[in-house]
């Protein structure tokens, strides 16, 4: 009698190991299906692309061998100077502050500047050039590109684009002032590079 109680316990145990195995394969089973989706999400559509992210937009590139600070300017109509002592105006934000090599990972000198709609008027961009780590100065371009999101059909359209020599260091430039209605079109008549300061404190 006492055998027949044993044997029963061994059945009992193989059948609660199997149970157990089996609910945690399903388990895991289920977890697999939910992830699905999220392991290899479905192409992003128009439809489903988010707004570009400023209705003016401009950018300075810069030859990415020099370890050189160069800083842009900006200034929207009716607002205040916009560059990296001041990175936050009723328009425009500058977004990105390279200062050459020094705490950039990345190869690419570049800085840009957004607007939050279009304020109808002139914009003016400026260029200063703060710092080179050479003591032997070698002038350089840097390209500046304007591009307008048209605030009603959000198509992108770059508007200017100009190269611009920097020979001396401390030296703020005017690289474009124009004129855009509420829909961002240029008006080509207004183009022009009159020098205005913007930035405070020259050298």
């Amino acid at each position: 009698m006492s055998e027949d109680i044993y044997g029963s316990g061994d059945d009992n145990s193989g059948t609660v190991f199997r149970d157990t195995i089996m609910l945690a394969l399903a388990g895991f089973v289920s977890l697999v299906v939910l992830l699905l989706p999220f392991i290899n999400p479905p192409a992003e559509t128009d439809a489903t692309k988010s707004d570009p992210p400023g209705n003016v937009i401009i950018e300075v590139f810069w030859p990415e061998d020099r370890d050189v600070d160069v800083d842009l300017w900006v200034k929207a109509p009716e607002d205040i100077p916009v560059g990296y002592s001041n990175r936050g105006g009723l328009f425009f934000n500058l977004l990105r502050d390279d200062l050459g090599v020094y705490k950039d990972p990345t190869p690419i000198n570049y800085e840009v500047a957004y607007s939050r709609g279009i304020n109808p008027g002139e914009h003016i961009v400026n260029l200063h050039l703060y710092r080179e780590d050479l003591s032997a100065f070698n002038p350089f371009e840097a390209l500046v590109v304007v591009t307008v999101v048209n605030p009603k059909t959000k198509i992108r359209q770059q508007i200017l684009e100009s190269k611009v020599l920097l020979d001396e260091i401390g030296k703020e430039l005017t690289v474009f002032r124009f004129k855009l209605d509420e829909d961002g079109n240029l008006n080509k008549n207004s183009l022009n590079n009159d020098f205005v300061q913007l930035r405070s404190g020259s050298k």
